[in-house]
C-alpha cells in the first residue's frame, strides 16, 4: 500500500474543513436571505406599526396581528432586531426601531407576567445591539413591574390571573406555568445592571420552585401548577396546552430546557444545568419524537392512560400533528446547552432541528403563509386556537437558532 506523505496530510484536512465550512456559510445565508425577503414582504402587507403586531393567519390565510399588550407582541420586533444582527443592514436596524417603541407602555404592565417575553425580547435586544440608556431604563421599569406578581410565601410569580381550569371545573387561585422561566432572564439582567439583588432573589426563587411542583421525576413537566396563597401549598399540576394533565407538552418541555440553560448561565449553579440536560434528553429519547426531530405538539398525544380534561374534539386532528415552534425553542436551548456542557450531541441535535425546519416540508414558500417563515406550528389544540399555522414566536427562536448555529461553526 502506497504511504501517504505528512506534507500532504494537513492541505487535505484544511481542504476538508474549508468546504465543510462554505456549507454551512451557504445555509446560513440562504436562510437569512429568505427571512429578509419574506419579513420584507411582512412589512409591506401590515405597513405603518399602529398598535398591530404579526402572530398568525386566520382560517383564511389572513393576517392575525395583536395588540401592544398581547403575549407575543415582542416577538415581531424581536425578528427584527435578529435580521439587523444577521445582516448588519440599518434598514432592519430602523424597522426594529419602529415596531420596538410603541410596547413603552407595558413597562408599567403589572397584569402580565409575560412581559419578559412583550419587552426583553424586543428592547432587550435593542439593547444589547446598540446601547440606548433609554431601553435600559425602560427595561429597568418592566422589571418592577414583573416582580408585584411575586408571591413570597409561594416563592414564585404569578402567571394567569386564575379563574376556571381548562377541565373548567377547577378553579385555580394563583397559578404558575412553565413558560414563566422564560420571563426570569429580565430579572436576572435586571439585578447585574443595578446591582440591586432582589431581582436575582425573586428569579432564583421561582426557578428553585419549578423545579420542585412542575418537574416530574422522569424530567418531563406539568405546565401549570396552582398553588394556595396562604400556606403555599401546590393544589393542582396540570397541562392546559397539552393532551392531558399526565402528559408532557412538547412546548413546556422546550421553555423548560430553554429557561433552565439561561438559568445556569446567569448563576453558574450547576443544578440549573443538570435539569436543562435532563430535560433535554427527555426530549431527544423520547420514543415518540419523530426522526427528523421537529415534536408532535405533546409526546402522549392519543396514547392509552392519557385522558384529556378538555372538552376539544380531538378526534378531528391526527395524532402526529406537529409543534415547529416546540422545535424551534428546544433547537435554540440546545446550542446553548451544547455551550455549557461541551456535550456535542445536543448541538448535533439542535442542527438536525435547525435544517429539517429550514427544508420545505417546514419552511414556507416565499410570499405565502402570511409571510411568516415557518409552518406547522399548533398554539393550543385543546382550546381550539392556532391549529397547524405559523406561529411568530416559531419564526423568533429559529432567527435565534440560526444566530446561534452561525456563531457556533463561527468559533469552530
Amino acid at each position: 500500500m502506497k504511504r501517504i506523505k505528512k506534507s500532504t496530510i494537513l492541505p487535505l484536512i484544511v481542504l476538508l474543513l474549508f468546504s465543510c465550512s462554505n456549507k454551512e456559510n451557504s445555509f446560513v445565508d440562504e436562510n437569512i436571505k429568505f427571512a429578509t425577503e419574506q419579513t420584507k414582504r411582512m412589512l409591506d402587507s401590515i405597513g405603518e406599526p399602529q398598535g398591530k403586531y404579526p402572530r398568525t393567519i386566520n382560517d383564511d390565510g389572513s393576517l392575525r396581528t395583536t395588540n401592544i399588550y398581547g403575549w407575543t407582541s415582542g416577538f415581531f420586533p424581536g425578528t427584527l432586531w435578529y435580521l439587523y444582527e444577521l445582516t448588519n443592514d440599518n434598514y432592519w436596524k430602523e424597522q426594529a426601531v419602529k415596531w420596538t417603541m410603541p410596547l413603552e407602555p407595558n413597562k408599567d404592565n403589572t397584569k402580565d407576567h409575560d412581559v419578559g417575553f412583550m419587552m426583553y425580547c424586543s428592547y432587550g435586544n435593542g439593547l444589547r445591539l446598540t446601547k440606548n440608556k433609554e431601553y435600559k431604563n425602560i427595561l429597568i421599569q418592566t422589571a418592577n413591574s414583573l416582580i408585584t406578581r411575586y408571591n413570597p410565601v409561594i416563592k414564585s410569580i404569578k402567571s394567569w390571573e386564575g379563574g376556571k381550569a381548562h377541565n373548567d371545573t377547577t378553579i385555580w387561585n394563583f397559578p404558575v406555568i412553565i413558560d414563566n422561566m422564560m420571563n426570569l432572564e429580565l430579572l436576572m439582567w435586571a439585578s447585574k445592571v443595578t446591582g440591586d439583588q432582589k431581582y436575582r432573589e425573586i428569579a432564583v426563587n421561582h426557578a428553585n420552585t419549578t423545579i420542585k411542583n412542575h418537574i416530574r421525576p422522569d424530567y418531563s413537566c406539568y405546565h401549570v401548577v396552582d398553588y394556595d396563597t396562604i400556606t403555599g401549598k401546590v393544589l393542582d399540576q396540570a397541562t392546559a396546552q397539552g393532551y392531558a394533565d399526565n402528559s408532557t407538552w412538547a412546548r413546556g418541555q422546550a421553555w423548560g430546557i430553554y429557561g433552565f440553560t439561561m438559568m445556569y448561565r446567569e448563576t453558574k449553579d450547576t443544578t440549573y444545568l443538570n435539569i436543562a440536560k435532563k430535560m433535554a434528553d427527555f426530549f431527544l429519547n423520547n420514543p415518540n419524537l419523530p426522526e427528523d426531530k421537529i415534536s408532535f405538539w405533546d409526546f402522549n398525544a392519543g396514547q392509552t392512560s392519557y385522558t384529556p380534561e378538555w372538552k376539544y374534539d380531538y378526534s378531528q386532528h391526527k395524532e402526529n400533528l406537529r409543534d415547529a415552534s416546540a422545535a424551534a425553542i428546544a433547537s435554540s436551548a440546545m446550542f446553548e446547552l451544547a455551550q455549557h456542557t461541551g456535550d456535542r450531541k445536543y448541538s448535533d441535535a439542535a442542527t438536525i432541528m435547525l435544517k429539517n425546519l429550514a427544508s420545505d416540508k417546514y419552511r414556507a414558500s416565499l410570499g405565502k403563509n402570511g409571510n411568516f417563515i415557518l409552518m406547522h406550528s399548533t398554539g393550543s389544540l385543546p382550546h381550539g386556537k392556532e391549529i397547524d399555522v405559523p406561529l411568530v414566536y416559531a419564526d423568533y427562536y429559529f432567527l435565534e437558532a440560526l444566530k446561534r448555529y452561525k456563531e457556533m461553526n463561527s468559533n469552530k
